[in-house]
């Protein structure tokens, strides 16, 4: 074995270069984990952030959702809003920051039965007009170099929904405004959506059309087929008797679905009310199999001959000349046109120690096309 000087010190040598290159790893190694430690700290602190209510965060108009909330809605300092509003307490109320309205609006997608299927638009102002082609434009075939006859023009038919001022008024205590604890937002919108929920449930089905919404079940009706019914009214199919379902009820619930075109079918739902509904889960075929089905995954719908059914309480019972079941592709057969902007009044003098908030809305409702529309109606 070598044991010289020279190839001692050259021992030594490699082994401190090793562990150079050894504390070097190291180092490199810790630095990294550090930068892996901060990407993670600041993805954990965009995560949170994104998880928090967008009335708190720390993006968009957060000051102006601060300013109204505990300025205004809390204890009552309008000279906070003054500049962020171009409407004033003598207009109905002062219009609710983007954020409060998009909670305001996502509950009512959820709890009211008719607007979570229809189709919604949003307008500017009070009023509301659309055009709709009755029949189509005419068409035909013809070779690449043929000249092109004349078409028919189309017929226009205009629709201008009823419109009416929806209102809620929902109370809570000044000592529940001084708690700081306490979510004035998510209380407000909550009870703002549950009471326009109710309003608008009913209206949407029974509306009269003055001051509110016209309910498809107040349209006129016939048993025409579309071809020759007039526009604007609903077909009807009878239940076969005057009290209630015949003996065939599945072949009349059939019958009622295939007198809808086939493109309104697809995204067509049953609407009834829960005591149609006890009623209609019983029904059976003639070999002994339920007609519903409940819905086999978490979150899907139950299902009557394969179509979602749809809970609106404010449907009829089963009566006499009622109509208490409708089929529709309501996004095509119903139309709610409303000003976006939720308007809140606060109002801390009528029912004192209780302070109001007077929040408004103007929505209209119509049938849009009434051939998506079909309804059962009970009579012999």
């Amino acid at each position: 074995m070598d044991t010289t000087p020279e190839t001692n010190t050259q021992q030594l040598e490699a082994s401190f270069d090793i562990v150079q290159r050894q504390e070097k790893a190291d180092e490199n190694i810790a630095a990294l984990r550090s930068d892996v430690d901060e990407v993670k700290a600041r993805l954990d602190k965009v995560s949170r952030a994104a998880a928090r209510p967008a009335i708190g965060g720390g993006s968009g108009n957060s000051s102006e959702v601060k300013g109204f909330v505990d300025g205004y809605l809390r204890r009552g300092r309008e000279t906070e809003i003054k500049s962020l509003s171009g409407t004033v307490p003598s207009d109905g109320g002062y219009a609710v920051p983007e954020e409060i309205d998009a909670m305001i609006a996502s509950e009512l997608a959820e709890i009211s039965p008719i607007r979570s299927l229809a189709q919604v638009v949003q307008t500017g102002s009070s009023g509301y007009r659309k055009l709709i082609a009755n029949g189509g434009t005419a068409s035909g075939w013809v070779s690449e170099t043929a000249s092109r006859p004349e078409t028919d023009a189309p017929e226009f038919v205009e629709i201008a929904p009823p419109t009416g001022e929806l209102y809620a008024n929902p109370a809570a205590s000044q000592a529940m405004l001084d708690d700081a604890g306490f979510e004035l937002e998510s209380w407000l919108s909550s009870e703002i959506a549950m009471e326009f929920a109710r309003a608008e449930g009913a209206a949407f089905v029974n509306g009269s059309g003055s001051n509110q919404p016209a309910g498809f079940l107040t349209a006129p009706t016939s048993t025409a087929e579309d071809a020759v019914r007039a526009f604007g009214s609903l077909q009807y199919i009878g239940s076969g008797d005057a009290n209630g379902f015949d003996s065939a009820a599945d072949a009349k619930l059939i019958d009622l679905i295939h007198t809808m075109k086939a493109g309104h079918r697809q995204g067509a739902s049953f609407v009834m009310n829960s005591a149609t509904l006890s009623e209609v889960r019983k029904l059976k075929t003639a070999d002994g199999a339920f007609l519903w089905q409940p819905g086999m995954v978490d979150g899907q719908p139950d299902r009557l001959l394969g179509y979602p059914v749809v809970e609106a309480e404010d449907m009829p019972d089963i009566a006499s000349g009622t109509f208490p079941i409708a089929f529709g592709n309501f996004r095509h057969g119903y139309l709610i046109a409303e000003r976006s902007a939720t308007q809140i009044l606060r109002d801390p003098f009528t029912n004192k120690p209780f302070v109001h908030f007077y929040a408004t809305k103007r929505v209209g409702g119509q049938v849009l096309d009434s051939a998506a529309i079909k309804l059962l109606k009970i009579e012999a």
